[in-house]
Order: structure tokens, then C-alpha cells, then sequence
């Protein structure tokens, strides 16, 4: 995620639009009821839907001495249960697990057995006590013909920079598939806006530390309906370990105070596994999700693998990586074999080459999305970059959209071969960026108003950048894509206020991707 403060250098679909609208109000009335003095205080959770199977999650306290990252309590047995309806008559999986301190009292399952492209209920159930109510849905059969696909997409949400009324938003809708999470889903440490206060207080470092920032997290309400009423599909970025993390280190880590990196990342990885609702390959969180023949989902990690970030006049290096050689191959792999008509890719950091105008108000962008070569991003690892670009060129590859997030603002990118000669180069794709939940955007960096100072600056951008069709540097929120045969299309929801629980959301932008055209309309 982007460097956004100083550091220690200075320091639907039709037939289920019933069940849809019912769940919501299920799980929020069961997360307010019980989630204070039941055994399930953090919710419950779904994630990386297949056609068969998809993964559950809660956490349960037996005792009250059994707190997050206290590392005490008993092992206990929790019971689980999927239903095709609310009340759990038709109960189709059930089942058993244990859990204890040694996994923080957390509890992920992979529930096998299901049907393709249904909603299921679900629901734990320890000492006569039950968990809230969840509900998710199973992806597509791999060759079915979905006409439409919907999913909320998020990306940057720091608790002490406000409310999650975004997740709130999403969670009273009856009409997304899934929730795309891009990155930065809690913070080791923020430095910038302060209204809620972060637990631990200061920045993460150890085990106990990170099980106890993610414990927080899943106590907000907003945070818990949203993850009770749709399954998630979620990568990491930097601050689910440290600030511009690379894969051996992170300028904000101190081995002389803070230990190892090795043991810093080992630490962020274990809490990652127990709490939250992915399905990881080991270590590895970059994979692929496919909804029918219409659409196929590959998540990027962006941290695990990269060379360490370097001056803007090193970055031509070709043995420097992002991704690094195995994921590349994965990425390839899935654009070049994959049958489904479009290829989104969950990218944590942007991907199109940006160029900042050395204008007055272009201080605090860099903050966002750095100099002129932002090294953080693909910008300062060109060589992976292009490589990607020619493999969409040479082999016509059709329908790629990257869906991004990290610099807490809204941009819509078209993806030349060239950008000096746009627009009379090829365009092989498009790029999509969501705002922040809550992070902190241009007007909260500047200390300006919303919608003054960063008017210049966004028309500087895009003049400077003729490939940028459209940017807005202020606003938090949240966005929907709707995918279908003929277009992909992201509308912008943007908060009345993101320190407000209750604030209003309105629709403040549609961007339309036509089908082959690799164009934006």
C-alpha cells in the first residue's frame, strides 16, 4: 500500500432475490443480539466459493479468559451446520471440529458437497449456543453459461480513520455474487487520520499482536453483516504485515527493536490463516476462482515475492520481480488457457504506468502513488510489467480488466503497449481502481476541503497521462462491478461522511468496458 505517512525515518439474480434480501437482516440481527455476550463474538465468515465447496469461519471464546492472542483457554468442540434455508430444516452438511488456543480459538473449514450456484445457510454452534447466521453462495458449474455476475469490490480499510458505512452499504444490497477484497483489509500501524483507536495500541509486530488487530477488526458490525451475508474473496497488501513490505523486509521494520522479519512475517502470516475466510495453498494466497464460462478471477500477491523496492533510476533491473517467476507463470498460464470470456485480475497495487505533474498540489499525491516512477507499484518493476503487456498483445488477448486498490482514490486506466504513443498504440486491457473504505484520501493529506485543491490535480493528471480517463482523489467508498457477456461495468458509491456509521451513499460514477474492445466507453 502506498507510503501515506511519515514513518520512522521521520519517524440476483431473479430467483434468489428473496433469499437475498432475507439474510442480511438475519445475520445483522443476530450480530447485534448475541456477538456482545454470546461465544461468537467476532462473527461469522465465508469465502473463496467453487462449485462444490466453499470456506467457513468464526472464532469462538469459551471462557472469558480465552481473548484473542491470550494464548490460554480450553480446546474445545464447535459444531457446524449448512442449510438451504434460514431456519435449518433443510440441512445438507454437517459436522464437528476442534479448537483452542493453539489456533486463537479460530475455526475455518472447506465444506465440500455443496451444489454449484446456490445459496446456503450456515451456522456454528457451541455449549447450546449458536453463532449468528451466515450466508454464502457456490460459484458457477465451471462450464455453465452465467448471463450476470455482480460483486462488491473494496480495497484500504483503516479503522482508525473511520466507520466501515461502505460495508454497511454492501451488506443491504440482495444482489452481489461476492465481496473482492484487494488488500489492506486491517492495518499493522496508520499514522495519519485518528477516530477510532487501534488494539494493540501502536503498530503490530508479534503474534499476539496481529491476532489481537484482527480480533478488532471483526468486532465492527458494518465488518461482520458484510462478511455473514456474501462470501469473500480477499488478497493481502502490505499493511496485513508491514508498510511497502517486500518479500525479505519493510522500511518500517526495525530488526534491531522488532526481531527478525522472518519472524515478523511468519507471525502475520499465522494470524492471516486463522482469521480470515481464504483458502491458502500453504503459504500461497495467489489463485484462481472461476464463475462459468463467464468469467475467471485470479488473485495476486504482491508482497510475498517482490524485490526490494529501489531508486526510480534502478528499476529497468531485469532480474527485479513482483510477482515473482512462479506466479508470472500462474497469471500466464490462466490468461492464455482460460475459456471464460473475461479475465479480471485482483491486483493490490496499480498496474498502468502514471506519471506525476509537477504541479503545486502534486505534493500530496505522491504520498499516494509516489514520484514519477512510483516504485512501489508496477511502475517499479517494469520488466514483469511488459512482459504481461506483450503477452496480451501477442497472443490477442481479449476482455482483461484489473481491479486495484491501495492508493485510496478512484482512477479508470485504458493499458497501452505504449503510453508515449497512445492513443495511436494497441490497448490490451483495462484497470479499474476502487477507493479506500476509510483510508486517507488527497483532501485529508492536504488538510484542503473536499472537491478544491485536488481539482487542478486531477485534471493535471490526466492531461499528463492520456491513457487515465477519468480520476477522483477524495472520496471513500466503495464500487460494484457488474459483469455480463456484452460489458463490464464499475459504478463508484462515495460515503457522505466516513466518520459517520449512518452515512449516505451515493452513486457518483459508471465506467463501461465493452466486450472485445479492451476500451473504455
Amino acid at each position: 500500500m502506498p507510503h501515506t505517512h511519515p514513518r520512522r525515518d521521520a519517524l440476483r439474480l431473479g430467483a434468489f432475490a428473496g433469499v437475498a434480501l432475507l439474510a442480511p437482516a438475519l445475520s445483522a440481527e443476530a450480530s447485534t443480539a448475541e456477538a456482545s455476550t454470546s461465544h461468537f463474538r467476532h462473527g461469522v465468515a465465508s469465502g473463496d466459493p467453487l462449485p462444490d465447496r466453499v470456506v467457513l469461519w468464526t472464532r469462538v471464546t469459551p471462557t472469558e479468559d480465552s481473548a484473542p492472542g491470550s494464548g490460554v483457554g480450553p480446546t474445545v468442540a464447535i459444531t457446524y451446520e449448512v442449510a438451504k434455508d434460514a431456519q435449518f430444516r433443510q440441512v445438507v452438511r454437517r459436522g464437528g471440529v476442534t479448537t483452542g488456543p493453539d489456533r486463537d480459538h479460530t475455526v475455518k473449514l472447506d465444506v465440500g458437497g455443496l451444489r454449484p450456484g446456490c445459496w446456503y445457510f450456515y451456522r456454528f454452534t457451541f455449549d447450546g449456543r449458536h453463532s449468528p447466521i451466515g450466508r454464502t453462495r457456490t460459484a458457477p458449474a465451471h462450464h455453465a453459461d452465467v448471463d450476470q455476475l455482480r460483486f462488491g469490490v473494496v480495497s484500504c480499510s483503516s479503522w482508525v480513520a473511520g466507520h466501515f458505512a461502505a460495508y454497511r452499504h454492501l451488506a443491504e444490497r440482495g444482489d452481489l455474487d461476492a465481496v473482492v477484497h484487494l488488500g489492506d483489509y486491517l492495518y499493522e500501524d496508520y499514522i495519519g487520520t485518528q477516530f477510532r483507536t487501534h488494539q494493540p495500541p501502536g503498530e503490530v509486530v508479534s503474534l499476539t499482536d496481529y491476532r489481537i488487530r484482527h480480533a478488532q477488526y471483526k468486532t465492527d458490525p458494518d465488518l461482520q453483516r458484510l462478511h455473514a451475508t456474501y462470501p469473500w474473496i480477499i488478497t493481502w497488501d502490505d499493511h496485513e504485515w508491514a508498510d511497502n513490505a517486500w518479500s525479505d523486509g519493510s522500511p518500517s521494520h526495525d530488526e534491531t527493536t522488532e526481531g527478525t522479519w522472518a519472524q515478523r512475517r511468519a507471525a502475520a502470516m499465522r494470524a492471516y490463516h486463522e482469521w480470515m475466510p481464504v483458502r491458502l495453498d500453504g503459504d500461497r494466497v495467489y489463485r484462481r476462482l472461476r464463475f462459468g464460462t463467464l468469467a475467471e478471477l485470479t488473485m495476486l500477491d504482491l508482497r510475498s515475492y517482490r524485490s526490494r523496492q529501489v531508486d526510480p533510476g534502478q528499476v529497468d533491473d531485469p532480474g527485479r520481480t513482483l510477482t515473482g517467476p512462479e506466479q508470472m507463470a500462474f497469471l500466464r498460464d490462466g490468461l492464455l488457457n482460460t475459456d471464460a470470456q473475461w479475465k479480471l485480475i485482483g491486483n493490490p497495487v496499480i498496474f498502468s504506468p502514471l506519471l506525476v505533474p509537477q504541479v503545486p498540489q502534486a505534493a500530496a499525491v505522491t504520498q499516494l502513488v509516489g514520484t514519477t516512477i512510483n516504485n512501489d507499484q508496477w511502475d517499479g518493476y517494469p520488466h514483469d510489467r511488459d512482459a504481461l503487456i506483450r503477452l496480451l498483445a501477442e497472443h490477442d488477448v481479449r476482455d482483461t480488466v484489473f481491479l486495484t486498490g491501495d492508493v485510496h482514490s478512484s482512477w479508470a486506466f485504458e493499458v497501452p503497449v505504449d503510453e508515449a504513443l497512445y492513443p495511436l498504440t494497441e490497448v490490451v486491457a483495462t484497470e479499474l481502481v476502487v477507493p479506500s473504505v476509510t483510508s486517507d484520501n488527497i483532501d485529508e493529506l492536504t488538510g484542503s476541503p473536499p472537491r478544491t485543491t485536488s481539482l487542478a490535480l486531477e485534471a493535471a493528471l490526466v492531461g499528463l497521462n492520456r491513457h487515465l480517463k477519468w480520476v477522483e482523489l477524495d472520496s471513500h467508498g466503495y464500487t460494484v462491478l457488474d459483469v455480463r457477456r456484452e460489458h463490464v461495468r464499475m459504478n463508484w458509491y462515495f460515503l457522505a461522511e466516513r466518520t459517520d456509521p449512518n452515512s449516505a451513499a451515493a452513486l457518483a460514477k459508471t465506467v463501461t468496458v465493452l466486450s472485445g474492445t479492451q476500451r473504455i466507453g
